[in-house]
């Protein structure tokens, strides 16, 4: 038999029979407490098996429990014994669907005429820990079309079925637990032993395939670790994000509601919810200007044509609702900005001495969203964006670069965050634009985030199909990541609109468009706002700063007072009044979280006073309105960093 050479990554290198197993070859290389860390491996970028049989000269590289790939095998696998021991419990009454590993866990779509409960859930998981225990081995083959398809049809697995069709040519991956055999390309854990903690989650609705037109089958939501302890400390996590969940916060709090009346996906912001966007917004707007941006505002809808120019009715047109006519004309509502500021900027002849113009609207957009991704704040189908447009000549580029992120994480910083991931995403498959422009745009990205002194991570081939751009992913309280600010450079539409100045040559030359957005929506950052602080939001974009209260009747003339000196001040203050009990005051207050409360008796009417309250308990000492109304004012202003 021949001999193949095996290394790994580190250079040492072994002689081995062709055919011979991953795990094998690993028994060789690595001690036998390292070989247990180990539950696949990479080769040549692909994660494999430790039963793969090797056929030529390869490089391993290690996947061990630890890593992020590692996880995934595990709850891949996690994922497979769930969905044997759902057929193990309820038998032809369920026909299995797909189950792959996700962020944070797995699930397993099924269909099955009755609903699942929490109740199946510990019947389930306890019959996993049968399999588990059982130490079963995966074990992969592959079969032909011909009898993949045989032996599925004999199942009546029709959803199976619908995969081996598309299949059809190919050999057929299958992986087989005990009894229960799968379709599925892998990889594995070689059996059930490393599967020691996990825990069944929920249980949703989801259409095959993701088509509204299919079957509606339920998808149980699962987790899993390699130990107790990692698990517990998830399932915590979890208990704590419920009670942050903005969707619970914003009605608690009156922020925002949604009603079946309305619309799904459309947002109804209550009092305190606007004054909470009207700060946000005007926090927003002085920046931009203090940074030399211009405002824009724009139409909600546009000729049909703009976006057949734009490009967004080929690229984009599942996203948009449906045209309307306007003497006998087809509108449609926008998905984006954008082909608005370039109509700004197209309205006259432009010099290569007026660069840069940095335009920014608060606009407000409309994309179609499925009725089953929508998520309060999150997920939405009318958002207004923080959107700007910067137009400038290619040597501006890296520079406006490096100022839109010194802008990005000074507004980010402001309100909270100051941990995130970036990403450097690069040329796609299908692009327009020269390789010239786009190798340009990628360096300038790339060095403005070294100028700044970022780390970042390349996404290899995830830029648009228009150019490069930067994402930044920001990270709350509980470590969760949210996608929000991106920075994107832009051949395409230039281009489409015939975007052009003239420059120093007197020429005509195309200017460099850069797409930019730092918050992403302000729903979305809203709904990650409430989130991060539980709704305990700062002082200085609190929609209510100060409730006033009064002990009796006898000081709500006074209260009355102290309320128009601070609503005169600008402070944001409400009054409670009502005949009850101070302590059933206090308690409401903390509930609505709000920051301070202000407590007049007798005491505090005749010395012409307020006694302070915290939201937290704390007491401060009584003081003049006027003192609070400047402890608050300047409270506001280190918040905002002025």
């Amino acid at each position: 038999m021949a001999e193949i050479t095996v290394s790994l990554h580190d250079g040492e290198e072994l002689k081995v029979p062709e055919a011979t197993p991953v795990k094998d070859v690993l028994g060789q290389l690595m001690s036998n407490k390292q070989r247990k860390q180990v539950v696949a491996v990479s080769i040549e970028g692909n994660v494999v098996d430790l039963q793969t049989p090797l056929q030529k000269d390869s490089v391993i590289t290690p996947i061990t429990k630890e890593s992020a790939e590692g996880l995934e095998v595990l709850r891949h696998s996690t994922a497979h014994v769930m969905a044997k021991a759902v057929r193990d419990i309820f038998g032809d009454d369920v026909k299995v669907a797909i189950g792959p590993a996700i962020e944070n866990g797995f699930y397993y779509d099924f269909q099955r005429k009755e609903p699942f409960s929490p109740d199946d859930f510990e019947a389930i998981e306890q019959r996993m820990s049968e399999i588990i225990q059982g130490r079963a081995e995966f074990v992969r083959k592959l079969v032909p079309f011909e009898e993949a398809r045989d032996k599925f049809a004999r199942e009546d697995e029709k959803y199976k079925l619908e995969i081996i069709e598309d299949l059809r040519g190919e050999q057929i991956s299958t992986y087989q637990l005990d009894d229960f055999t799968d379709l599925c390309r892998g990889p594995h854990l070689p059996d059930t032993t490393p599967i020691q903690a996990f825990k069944l989650l929920r249980v949703a609705g989801a259409y095959w395939r993701g088509d509204e037109k299919k079957d509606v089958l339920q998808r149980i939501y699962g987790t899993a670790f390699y130990d107790k302890k990692a698990l517990k400390k998830y399932l915590n996590a979890l208990e704590e994000a419920k009670k942050r969940d903005h969707r619970k916060l914003g009605k608690e709090l009156e922020l925002f509601t949604i009603q079946d009346q309305i619309g799904p996906g459309l947002i109804l912001w209550q009092p305190k919810g606007s004054q909470l966007r009207r700060l946000i917004e005007d926090y927003w707007k002085d920046e931009h200007y203090r940074h030399g941006y211009e405002l824009l505002y724009t139409p909600h809808i546009a000729r049909q044509d703009l976006w057949k120019t734009s490009g967004h009715l080929d690229f984009y047109g599942e996203n948009m609702y449906s045209p309307m006519a306007i003497d006998d004309v087809q509108y449609q509502l926008k998905p984006m900005n954008c082909p608005f500021h370039i109509g700004v900027y197209n309205s006259r002849k432009r010099s290569y001495r007026e660069f840069p113009l940095r335009w920014a609207e608060l606009g407000t957009v409309y994309r179609y969203e499925r009725a089953g991704a929508l998520h309060g704040l999150l997920r939405v189908r009318g958002f207004t964006q923080d959107d700007a447009h910067i137009f400038c000549r290619p040597d501006q580029l890296e520079e406006e670069i490096f100022n839109i992120l010194n802008l990005n994480l000074h507004i980010l910083k402001t309100f909270g965050f100051s941990e995130y991931d970036i990403y450097l995403s690069t040329r796609p498959e299908k692009y327009v634009g020269s390789d010239d422009n786009w190798d340009k745009a990628t360096e300038a990205l790339k060095q403005a985030l070294e100028k700044k002194g970022l780390a970042y991570a390349l996404d290899p081939g995830e830029g648009v199909f228009y150019g490069p751009k930067i994402d930044i992913k920001i990270k709350d309280q509980l470590g969760r990541s949210w996608q929000c600010s991106t920075i994107q450079v832009d051949f395409n539409l230039p281009d489409r609109f015939e975007v052009s100045y003239i420059g120093s040559n007197n020429a005509e030359h195309q200017p460099i468009m850069i797409h930019r957005a730092l918050m992403g929506s302000l729903e979305r950052f809203i709904g990650v706002l409430i989130e991060h602080y539980a709704g305990v939001f700062p002082l200085w974009f609190a929609p209510v700063q100060a409730r006033i209260m009064n002990i009796t009747d006898e000081q709500i003339d006074y209260c009355e007072d102290v309320f128009e000196q601070m609503r005169k001040a600008g402070l944001r203050v409400e009054k409670d009044l009502r005949n009850e009990k101070l302590n059933y005051k206090i308690r409401e207050a903390q509930v609505a979280k709000v920051p301070y409360m202000l407590i007049i008796g007798d005491a505090e009417k005749n010395d012409g006073t307020v006694t302070v309250r915290l939201r937290d308990g704390k007491n401060l000492p009584a003081m003049p309105a006027t003192d609070f109304i400047e402890k608050i004012i300047e409270e506001c202003r280190e918040g905002r960093g002025i």
